[in-house]
């Protein structure tokens, strides 16, 4: 995602409460689908009885699974600052007779029970925060002595050629297109491996280890068009745009995944770093 005028709290929750929250929320399968991989790496970290925050939740189906590894001993909460992902959330955990909860906050500056969590994981949820470091630090008095954080989080936009085909494709169409700034919130924030571990060791973390992992993703080629339409900077920028231009910037961009699309599948790798981290040793 781009930073654009993203870049303060106050911006992301502007973002995520509005038209591109609502997108997430209408692509919430696809985004399950496409990232079943990583929700699975997630819950197979979590054990039994354990008390699981998930950051950045979204829509909840990470949250949702790890309270299943959880069982009836452990429990989960998921936090984001999008009032419709979380919203869909609770439905999702209704709907599928779920313990999970869900906290409409940013995690940044929540005030979470102190050390009242033993596992912190993400899926993609943590590379929006204005002030990482503080978020981290927040986090980690969340966490109980001994707790263990996993985040999952993209590379750079050279190791996900995927993620941008479609604003490069789109650009000489939408002279708008929110342009991604190297470290700001967004997408590709922490694509820094050294940034990323010192910002962990400046907020109190310890045993930080950071490990690339490439995961294949595949959707079906009917959503393809949807998904680049509705997400991502061109389908920020399509959301107000007229449908002559909508129509011209879908001629040019769909040729353009030509690469990626193997029948009636599109096929990609997800180029992410598996982060892991302590809260020191148990006292």
């Amino acid at each position: 995602m781009a930073s654009g005028g993203y870049a303060t709290a106050e911006g992301q929750k502007a973002l995520w409460g509005g038209r591109n929250g609502e997108a997430w929320v209408a692509a919430q399968d696809l985004l399950d689908q496409l990232f079943r991989p990583i929700e699975t790496m997630l819950a197979d970290a979590v054990g039994a009885g354990a008390s699981v925050l998930d950051i950045g939740c979204g829509t909840g189906s990470t949250t949702v699974a790890v309270a299943r590894k959880a069982g009836n001993g452990g429990r989960a909460v998921g936090v984001d600052i999008s009032e419709p992902m979380i919203a869909a959330a609770r439905e999702r955990a209704d709907r599928e007779g779920s313990a999970a909860t869900f906290v409409r906050a940013d995690a940044q500056d929540y005030a979470f029970e102190p050390a009242s969590f033993d596992t912190i994981v993400s899926r993609f949820g943590v590379m929006f925060f204005a002030d990482p470091i503080a978020a981290f630090a927040n986090l980690r008095r969340a966490a109980r002595p001994g707790a263990g954080l996993r985040l999952f989080v993209w590379r750079g936009m050279a190791d996900n050629p995927f993620m941008t085909v479609a604003e490069r494709a789109a650009a000489p169409l939408l002279p708008n297109l929110p342009v991604r700034e190297p470290d700001a919130p967004g997408q590709f924030a922490f694509a820094d491996r050294d940034r990323v571990a010192r910002m962990l060791e400046d907020s109190g973390w310890a045993e930080i280890d950071i490990q690339p992992v490439d995961v294949p993703c595949a959707m079906p080629t009917d959503d393809l068009e949807f998904y680049f339409t509705r997400l991502g900077p061109v389908g920020m920028t399509l959301g107000s745009a007229g449908a002559d231009v909508r129509a011209r910037v879908v001629e040019a961009v769909r040729p353009a995944f030509e690469p990626y699309v193997d029948g009636p599948v599109v096929r990609f790798t997800a180029a992410c770093w598996s982060i892991g981290a302590g809260n020191g040793s148990v006292s």
